[in-house]
Formats: structure tokens, C-alpha cells, sequence
């Protein structure tokens, strides 16, 4: 007599599982969102672009209250010239962080998260590039305006005319937004902040302090070509077209430092997708 078997139990049914967020390819502005999420929640942002801030107007208005208190006359010149000093310590400051946007991240080793996160390479220092310049340009367009209208209400000058408003906002921001992305990718070059900030400073005071030391007059011509196209000059001449003789006027300060970044940053791109992080 034969015992019945018991039938197999049935398989149980695959289990499936649908995410409720939706799957889509990322692109740019994810990268965007990511690069402004850590540009923000940092304090080396907070602490750079605030000392740029107090500089661009302690100094700015300093300047201004010692010319109204001498009764200095300015012989015509704009006030808004006075806004110099600040903007060229705190580029200082841009600088700085230009080189921890990117070169912090090889310290900590949070790259490789990043590119984890993010395998498309270019896309990363796109974004950064992005995030940063809009950042830095906003502010200090922003304060060069509020210390420039603060400085001709202090100071008796010459006529202002709107474009020399513009150059003096606008066309500052730009420039010493520019210079930050120099930096930026002077930084994803060399991956090292204190050697990439070394640089960028010999950058901009190297050309002036070598200039001081050329007495020959054989080096009359070397010396006043440093003179007129060192950094701070080229700033210097979006404020007063008159600071150089023959040197960059107008807005060409600008074309020149964004032809230098943009051929920094080409070559940060390239060396950022060769190298291993």
C-alpha cells in the first residue's frame, strides 16, 4: 500500500519592489545643486568671502572718510576710485577660496566621493566653476555698489558718469570673479591649497616687486610693461583709465585675465580627466 505524497508547496512570487522617486539620468544642474550645497555648508566660505566683505568696506570707507576730512581735492576724479584698496585686499580673500573650492577636497580625500557621485569629470569642475564665479561675483558687485554710493556721498568729486558705475560694479565683479576661477584652476592643477595659494599670490605681487628692483635702463621697457600689466594695475584701470600710459584701458583688464583663465581652466580639465584622483 502506497502512502500518498504531499504535493511541493508552490514558489513563492518574486518580490518586486518600485521606488517612489523617479530614476533619470543626472545632469549639470544636479552637479550645481550638489557643488552649492557644499560651497555653502563650509566655513572657509563663510570666513573668506566675510573678511573680503569687512575689507572691501572698512577700507573703502576709510579711504573716504580720510579725503573728506583733509578736504582732499581729487582734481576732478571720480570718488568711486577710492574702492580700490578694499577690492584688492579682498581678492586676496577670492583667492583663497578659489583654491579650497576644489584643492580641499584632494586633502580630504572627499574627491573620490564626488566623483563617485559624479563620474563625469568635466561636469564636476564645470560645476564648480559655475557655482563659484556666480557667488563671488554677486558679492562683491553687490558691495563695490553700496561702498561706491556710501564713498560719493562722503567725498566731493568729479563728475560720475554710468560707465564709470558700471566698471567700478560690475566690471570689478567680473574681474575678481575671473580671478577666482584662475585660481580655481590653478588649485585642480597643482591639488595642493598652500602651493596653489603660493602661486596665485606670487601672481599678482610678484610682477610689481620685480619691477622695483630693475634699475638698469636697459630693463626700462621690461619694467614698465610689469608695471602696467600686473594685477593690481589692470584693476586699478577699471576704476581710472589714466593710471597706465600704454598699457591695458577700457575694459581690456578683463579680456586679458579671462583669456588666462580660460586657458587655466582648459588645462584643468584635461590634467582633472587624465590624473588619477
Amino acid at each position: 500500500m502506497t502512502t500518498p505524497t504531499t504535493p511541493p508547496a508552490p514558489a513563492p512570487a518574486p518580490y518586486s519592489y518600485t521606488s517612489p522617486i523617479p530614476a533619470r539620468r543626472a545632469h549639470l544642474g544636479d552637479a550645481l545643486a550638489s557643488e552649492w550645497t557644499k560651497i555653502r555648508s563650509v566655513r572657509s566660505t563663510m570666513w573668506t568671502l566675510g573678511v573680503m566683505i569687512a575689507l572691501m568696506v572698512g577700507i573703502g570707507l576709510l579711504s573716504a572718510v580720510a579725503v573728506a576730512d583733509a578736504d582732499a581735492n581729487l582734481e576732478g576724479q571720480s570718488a568711486l576710485g577710492l574702492g580700490f584698496f578694499g577690492v584688492l585686499l579682498g581678492s586676496i580673500c577670492v583667492i583663497t577660496l578659489g583654491v579650497l573650492t576644489i584643492s580641499s577636497e584632494y586633502g580630504t580625500g572627499m574627491i573620490r566621493t564626488t566623483l563617485t557621485a559624479c563620474p563625469s569629470r568635466a561636469r564636476v569642475l564645470a560645476a564648480k566653476s559655475i557655482v563659484f564665479f556666480l557667488l563671488v561675483f554677486v558679492i562683491t558687485t553687490t558691495v563695490a555698489a553700496a561702498v561706491g554710493m556710501m564713498q560719493t556721498a562722503l567725498v566731493e568729486s568729479g563728475t560720475t558718469t554710468g560707465e564709470d558705475w558700471f566698471r567700478a560694479t560690475v566690471g570689478v565683479g567680473l574681474y575678481v570673479a575671473t580671478l577666482g576661477l584662475l585660481s580655481l584652476a590653478v588649485g585642480a592643477l597643482l591639488r595642493h591649497s598652500a602651493g596653489a595659494i603660493t602661486v596665485m599670490l606670487g601672481l599678482v605681487l610678484l610682477p610689481l616687486v620685480a619691477a622695483m628692483f630693475m634699475f638698469s635702463e636697459s630693463l626700462r621697457d621690461v619694467q614698465q610693461a610689469l608695471f602696467e600689466y600686473s594685477i593690481p594695475s589692470q584693476l586699478a584701470v577699471l576704476y581710472d583709465n589714466a593710471v597706465t600710459q600704454s598699457g591695458p584701458s577700457g575694459w581690456e583688464p578683463l579680456w586679458i585675465m579671462a583669456g588666462l583663465a580660460g586657458a587655466a581652466m582648459i588645462a584643468a580639465f584635461f590634467a582633472l580627466d587624465q590624473r588619477d584622483v
